[in-house]
């Protein structure tokens, strides 16, 4: 598959809005500056690693581009010397996270297709793409990861990994599947932490 749409684009919108909410999670929890950029840049490439080992793209493209690194140290230092403005933002954290994990949820999704893997283990990765960032960014502030604790968090991620699957079935332009597929996991996970919103349970637990 040719893609319509760098996926590379799309990777670095995720580092970067990744590294963001890593960052403003820093400054909250007082880390001086290098603190605060050694989380950007975890934050921002963890998942994209993470895919691309299991895929077997070694070097993993964050190391391969230093672009990605540049745009996670970018996003720390925006965070570092604009962090009063950023925590005006209600739910910042959440909000970068939600952006984080739809871009994620795509990006890995739409590398598994194009590195030939079919539609169900490439939801999959996306999944594992999605989540990766926020569960090291929590781990490194000694926080329960929102994946184990937020019961709509990978649930959302696949949502959207779907939706740029079926998008894609469809006939759907690559870049429209993709920005409905970013969309509908930004808006649920949003929705899901303003309205409680929990994951089905099993009758009677």
């Amino acid at each position: 598959m040719t893609p319509l749409f760098p996926s590379v684009v799309i990777d670095l919108m995720g580092t970067f809005v990744f590294a963001l909410s890593g960052a403003t999670l820093a400054v909250r929890k007082q880390l001086d500056i290098f603190g605060v950029l050694v989380l950007a840049v975890c934050v921002g490439v963890a998942g994209g690693i993470t895919r691309d080992l299991l895929l077997g793209d070694v070097p993993p493209m964050a190391l391969k581009d230093t672009r990605f690194l540049v745009a996670a140290l970018a996003a720390g230092l925006v965070v570092f010397f604009a962090s009063r403005a950023i925590e005006k933002l209600n739910k910042p954290v959440m909000l970068l996270d939600a952006a984080g994990l739809g871009l994620f949820a795509v990006s890995g999704c739409d590398k598994a297709l194009e590195f030939g893997l079919t539609p169900l283990p490439s939801v999959l990765l996306g999944i594992v793409t999605a989540v990766g960032g926020g569960v090291l960014r929590d781990v490194l502030v000694a926080e329960v990861p929102r994946v184990l604790r937020e019961d709509v968090y990978a649930l959302a991620a696949l949502l959207g990994g779907l939706a740029f699957v079926l998008g894609l079935k469809a006939g759907l332009p690559e870049l429209l599947a993709m920005a409905i597929a970013v969309l509908l996991t930004f808006v649920v996970r949003v929705l899901s932490v303003y309205r409680g919103w929990q994951a089905p349970r099993a009758p009677g637990s």
